[in-house]
């Protein structure tokens, strides 16, 4: 009685079962994965966010489908600081960058089209699609000192039937940026095939060094783009439900997709007052956040360089932004053996490459914003249990 897009496989995998019998049995954990930054011990500046979610204005309701001008001027502010002039009738508030991705798919794509996605990336892109009856081809990222996108491998997989690339800019987990002449590239190759180009920028703000690669794409006029970031990252607020999908490219096309987009958006109206309301407050808190953030990233990075330089079995690859680190293993490893053997046998949990769709085997994904003594212990034995 179910619809075949819902028919995924659910049993756990082999990981997920021993992290379950772990917490089950009350066992000492060292999670060096966890990314939610509300556990990761960071201040918050509480009564200012308990005052914007107590104003007068959450009473009253004025829906507007691009969401209240008063939010979207926050966004656009948030660009501005970062010498990106957006328009705030090019912004669309959502209550996530899934629904951000999922107005994109909606409005590009009919049953059974192409987008196309970056391989390693976030697992979450194949569970989107599916709800939306769109299929994914993937492109591979390839890592020569420092990663970049194989134009070669992306232009074979382009058919009749792609509507979008889609890229991750600083990639997750990879960390690196989309650089000006990758940008230039995608573009020419949206404008020549007729595809748009779907920009998750989440991490924009977590740059290790500032350089001209670390601009927003925000502003790419060249193809049709959506830009999509929300205060998840950028504030610390997951919890806040608060994000948005900003339209640019070619005016008659980004004139028609902003009146789709407004039918699609004025259909649902999900984002709430109380939220929207709070936005300016919210967007206004992400430096103190993020400074914490980048602090706390380059400690543990400083740290995993240390411990690396100890041992002969693992390297760490290039990262320029976010607060992931790749790990390589030895060529012999199976990451996803590795890292239950891991969490059995030292009580540390690290996710495996193939998580991210890594391209080959004897990859481990840490989170740089794990706590710093926790991040230094769960190291250290993951690095003994890799040189043995």
């Amino acid at each position: 009685m179910f619809a075949d897009r819902a028919n995924w496989d659910l049993r756990p995998n082999r990981l997920s079962k021993a992290l379950a019998a772990h917490r089950a049995a009350a066992k000492t954990l060292l999670d060096l994965t966890v990314s939610n930054p509300t556990e990761c011990g960071f201040a918050y500046e509480e009564d200012e966010i308990r005052r914007a979610l107590a104003s007068p204005s959450v009473l009253r309701y004025q829906p507007d489908p691009r969401g209240m001008r008063a939010a979207r001027m926050a966004v656009a502010n948030y660009y501005s600081d970062r010498e990106t002039p957006v328009q705030i009738q090019d912004i669309f508030l959502t209550t996530s960058t899934s629904e951000a991705y999922s107005f994109a798919f909606r409005v590009l794509c009919n049953q059974a089209d192409e987008v196309l996605i970056p391989a390693p990336s976030y697992p979450l892109f194949d569970y989107l699609a599916d709800i939306h009856d769109v299929k994914v081809r993937r492109y591979p990222l390839l890592y020569d000192h420092g990663w970049q996108i194989d134009f070669h491998a992306l232009e074979k997989l382009i058919d009749a039937r792609t509507r979008a690339v889609i890229v991750v800019n600083p990639n997750n987990p990879t960390g690196h940026f989309t650089k000006t002449q990758e940008a230039a590239e995608l573009n020419e190759m949206c404008v020549t095939h007729d595809m748009a180009l779907i920009v998750d920028e989440v991490f924009l703000d977590f740059a290790l060094e500032n350089n001209e690669a670390r601009r927003s794409l925000a502003t790419n006029s060249r193809a049709l783009t959506f830009t999509a970031s929300g205060l998840s990252k950028i504030s610390g607020l997951p919890q806040m439900k608060a994000a948005w999908l900003v339209v640019n490219g070619p005016l008659e096309l980004k004139a028609q997709a902003l009146a789709r987009l407004e039918v699609i958006a004025d259909t649902y109206l999900s984002m709430n007052a109380p939220v929207q309301s709070a936005m300016p407050t919210f967007l206004k808190q992400r430096h103190k956040f993020q400074q914490q953030v980048m602090e706390r990233v380059r400690e543990n990075l400083t740290e995993l360089d240390h411990q690396l330089a100890s041992q002969h079995a693992c390297t760490r690859l290039k990262i320029e932004g976010g607060w992931y680190a790749v790990i390589r293993l030895p060529a012999t490893c199976d990451d996803e053996e590795f890292t239950v053997s891991l969490l059995n046998s030292q009580n540390v949990y690290g996710h495996p490459g193939h998580f991210y769709d890594f391209l080959s085997k004897g990859y481990v994904v840490l989170s740089l914003i794990t706590p710093k003594r926790v991040f230094a212990d769960g190291l250290t034995a993951l690095l003994i249990h890799a040189n043995r």
